[in-house]
């Protein structure tokens, strides 16, 4: 198993090249079920979740090849051969549900395992099951699958959610295009990834109205026709990389970074002390003065603050001056970086859903590991500020995420590399 050690060496300097969304990737990718024709996607990124949705889509009878070193995904669903997404593929990423929408609207039936736990809490599909049910759809649970089934087809209709659920707003988005009639989304998911999944269904032919916004119209037509679509940029990714010169000085660029994906985010590094300065090629990034301040954040749905960053940024603020107060408020058990950052002499108290972080003048660099994707990812930043060095283990969840991190962050300077483990 691989290690990345993490040596804290001074500030950054450069630019990082940002890749395509992985969360808009695992969604647009489904689509293809869509149609008999080809969808092809580029500025994909190369991740590991990537490859099991390559997979899934693969075990029920699609064409799915991978070109330009894995950055162009081309499609073809002309032919399913099977409607069941089996559990030995389905455990491995909860963005496998998303097969389920398209499958039943364009084959009338789907058999689709439930996915497994989370680590970062339960998040449960029923609202995935309650949106199709709102289009006709018949739901059967059987031994851990989801058995769907819709005889006459989907057909258009209401579907409030009680809770933004950016999956449930993407299945019910993919199944209400070929839906007969108009399907009205409330309460509907308003991420740049459901933006972009609107777009690339247009293209195919679908009419949608209202992405970005809390409301979703869509007519449904007959058929979808194929298209090719370029993958939005990862705003995750794109946050975490802007933290680095935040968390070791020094400035970076981050090519294809745009500010309204991260409009939140900006407004607290801007409170911390950090600059964001959009450029021709993306968001150049540099930290104000010698210290950071301590500030308030709360995770919210966007256009607030992500809480894929949340962990990121508590490593900023574990050296700022001041004490900070972290409130997670969309996923439980979502600070079990926390313990880890602690060994590194990081001085934080978590009670429930909030933590505060008392910033410490240094971090010292500790043997830690990682527990989830995002938990990972800011240890790394941890380290890269720490004194000494950091050794960050269980990095195949950095895999899931992020594509060619040693790179990256090695391109601007950071004293970072990837070691198998004797």
């Amino acid at each position: 198993m691989d290690k990345i050690v993490v040596t804290g060496n001074g500030p950054l300097q450069g630019t990082i090249p940002i890749a395509g969304a992985k969360n808009a990737c695992l969604t647009l990718m489904p689509a293809t079920l869509l149609s008999e024709e080809p969808l092809t996607l580029t500025n994909a990124p190369r991740l590991s979740d990537i490859r099991t949705m390559t997979q899934l889509l693969q075990s029920l009878g699609c064409e799915v090849t991978s070109l330009q070193d894995g950055q162009v995904i081309a499609m073809s669903s002309h032919d399913i051969t099977s409607h069941t997404a089996h559990y030995d593929i389905v455990r491995k990423m909860r963005a496998s549900i998303l097969v389920l929408g398209p499958m039943l609207a364009r084959l009338g039936q789907a058999v689709v395992s439930l996915p497994g736990g989370c680590a970062i809490g339960a998040r449960p599909v029923d609202l995935h099951l309650r949106a199709l049910e709102a289009l006709g759809a018949e739901m059967d649970l059987r031994e851990g699958y989801v058995h769907a089934t819709a005889p006459g087809g989907l057909k258009g209709g209401v579907i409030e959610f009680p809770f933004v659920s950016v999956g449930a707003t993407e299945n019910a988005l993919m199944a209400a295009t070929l839906a007969k009639g108009t399907t009205v989304i409330r309460n509907a998911a308003r991420e740049p990834e459901i933006v972009d999944l609107a777009v690339c269904l247009r293209k195919m032919g679908a009419r949608i109205e209202g992405e970005g916004t809390s409301t979703i119209t869509i007519e449904g037509v007959d058929r979808l026709q194929g298209a090719t679509h370029p993958v939005v940029t990862d705003r995750i990714e794109l946050g975490t990389y802007m933290l680095a010169p935040a968390i070791c000085g020094g400035e970076v660029e981050c090519l294809g970074g745009r500010i309204d994906l991260v409009g939140a985010f900006c407004e607290k590094l801007h409170e911390a002390g950090v600059d964001v300065v959009e450029t021709e090629r993306g968001l150049k990034v540099r930290r104000r003065g010698d210290a950071i301040r301590a500030v308030d954040v709360t995770t919210e749905p966007f256009p607030g603050f992500p809480t894929d960053l949340q962990a990121q940024m508590m490593a900023l603020l574990c050296t700022a001056d001041g004490v900070s107060v972290l409130e997670e408020k969309i996923f439980e058990n979502r600070f079990m970086h926390a313990p880890e950052l602690v060994r590194m002499g990081a001085r934080i108290d978590v009670h429930g859903g909030t933590a505060t972080v008392t910033g410490v003048k240094t971090l010292k660099g500790a043997p830690v590991m990682a527990t989830d994707l995002r938990a990972s990812v800011s240890l790394i930043l941890a380290g890269l500020a720490a004194e000494g060095e950091t050794v960050v283990s269980r990095v195949y969840h950095l895999d899931r995420g992020y594509e060619h991190v040693v790179r990256k962050l090695s391109g601007v300077g950071a004293k970072i590399e990837r070691v198998r483990d004797e």
